[in-house]
């Protein structure tokens, strides 16, 4: 499997307590990869490291077919190089529709001012259309994101980043306030756009886990403790041990 993404060694410290350590593992082009972990075991402090807003203290993260370094990239010329990522909480702009939105995220080469007075083409407009037919939000393209239902919300805002043309998509817990329906939706979705990116989710759900039917890696204490399909990760002893608790 040839890696887009490799994370090499990295360790960081907070105020002396080491949030990762010497955490290494790879994720394939086009791959879904689901990351479990105890609260403080490094998962979104691993999410904080790869889209640069934090620096590890040593280590290195490795990007694309070329390995180019992440590590000395801005925040903005991460999420250029193609990572998107998705918080816990839908960050969507909720007194404009579904398409502004969306139109909004588009990845079109403009500063602030070429914003302001950009009219979008019809190109743009077909793009956008896909998009939300892809994250099921078609039939809602024209309603406010504000009378989006939570789940809604949160395709919306996977939809956002898609218009960015991200390679790897970085989603921080996707199931959580969401009904059974919406749940099951998410899991189709995922594994849909990991068909043409790489998807990394963080979750501490294991029934949405197991839906996913994926690779797992099992991070803790900031190093990856097992890694491998679902069954066989929580079938370790050491996972029972410090994450399962039974």
């Amino acid at each position: 499997m040839d890696s887009l993404l490799e994370v090499d060694q990295i360790s960081v410290s907070f105020d002396g307590f080491k949030a990762i350590n010497n955490l290494s593992f790879q994720i394939g082009d086009q791959e879904l990869r689901a990351i479990i972990g105890p609260n403080g075991a490094g998962k979104t402090t691993f999410m904080d490291i790869v889209t640069g807003k934090t620096r590890p203290d040593s280590g290195d993260v490795l990007w694309g077919e070329k390995n180019t370094s992440l590590l000395r990239r801005s925040e903005s010329d991460i999420a250029r190089m193609g990572v998107g990522r998705k918080f816990q909480r839908p960050t969507v702009f909720e007194d404009q529709s579904v398409e502004d939105n969306l139109m909004m995220a588009l990845q079109n080469d403009r500063g602030p001012l070429k914003t302001l007075f950009y009219h979008y083409s019809e190109d743009d407009r077909n793009k956008v259309a896909n998009i939300a037919t892809d994250i099921g939000l078609s039939a809602e393209i024209s309603r406010l994101a504000g009378e989006l239902s939570h789940g809604q919300k949160q395709w919306l805002e996977i939809g956002m980043l898609l218009a960015q043309n991200p390679r790897l998509l970085l989603v921080d817990e996707p199931a959580a306030g969401m009904t059974g329906d919406e749940r099951k939706k998410t899991v189709k979705l995922l594994k849909k756009l990991a068909k043409d990116h790489a998807v990394v989710v963080v979750e501490h759900d294991m029934e949405f886990v197991r839906s996913l039917e994926c690779r797992v890696t099992v991070l803790h204490e900031g190093s990856v403790l097992a890694e491998g399909s679902l069954d066989h990760v929580t079938n370790n002893q050491e996972v029972i041990d410090v994450y399962l608790g039974r």
